[in-house]
């Protein structure tokens, strides 16, 4: 029976039937301000407060402070608590930016990546992460090497990544390919604002629902909604102008 692990936010539990597959790799992506670092605060926050399960939270683009603002903002009030008890363990972009190599970088990392008190590991994002590499074969194999140290380490890992369109079509890079699960956050521009979407594109191992639901953003963080025939942004992107 596969493992799994409960994300704890409203609707992507279900969509997932039960969870992300534990010990694996997804990449969460989407455009800028689609939700992605929300889902990822909540998914570490969630896993503190609900699951009793310590996180890892890697930036590549904020500092700690920032981070903690921002966690702050969506209401997960008990975040810099958690962070002092080291039940979140936040290594920010001053951290991980300060070596010019990814090796050097991961040596920073090893410690609390073979702690078994972390069962969560968020980075964010992939889009930063490989400005350490020169190729896309070195991006490639570095990839590969380090997925393959957080699940070795019993870690159940997040990726968020930038996407280019509203809509993946052809715009979908080799690390949808290399990761366990793909998860796409989707945003349509309206007359009076912005319609999000969530669409679980695939999950390795398991039975998923990969129609795509309506979300929102709001205090506590992302709530995916279930009607999903109402709001199918594939007709949607088909509709004449």
């Amino acid at each position: 029976m596969v493992e799994l692990t409960q994300t704890g936010i409203d609707g992507l539990d279900e969509i997932l039937n039960g969870g992300i597959v534990k010990n694996s790799t997804t990449l969460v992506s989407g455009n800028p301000g689609a939700g992605k670092s929300v889902l990822c605060l909540q998914y570490i926050y969630n896993g503190v407060e609900e699951f009793d399960e310590s996180g890892i939270y890697l930036s590549f683009e904020e500092n700690a402070e920032d981070i903690a603002q921002a966690a702050e903002s969506l209401g997960f009030e008990n975040w810099r608590e958690h962070v002092e008890n080291e039940k979140i363990s936040v290594y920010d972009k001053q951290v991980l930016l300060r070596e010019n190599d990814f090796s050097s970088s991961l040596e920073l990392l090893l410690d609390d990546l073979g702690d078994e008190r972390y069962e969560r590991l968020v980075l964010d994002s992939l889009t930063m992460f490989q400005l350490f590499f020169e190729s896309e074969r070195e991006k490639r194999t570095y990839l590969l090497k380090f997925t393959d140290i957080l699940s070795d380490n019993g870690l159940t890992t997040l990726m968020t990544n930038e996407q280019g369109t509203s809509f993946p079509d052809s715009d979908i890079g080799l690390e949808n390919f290399l990761t366990d699960g793909n998860i796409f956050l989707l945003q349509t521009p309206t007359e009076s604002g912005v319609n999000r979407y969530v669409w679980v594109a695939k999950m390795r191992k398991k039975n998923i629902n990969t129609d795509i639901f309506p979300m929102e953003i709001s205090e506590g963080g992302l709530t995916i909604h279930e009607n999903a025939s109402a709001f199918s942004l594939l007709s949607e992107n088909k509709s004449p102008l």
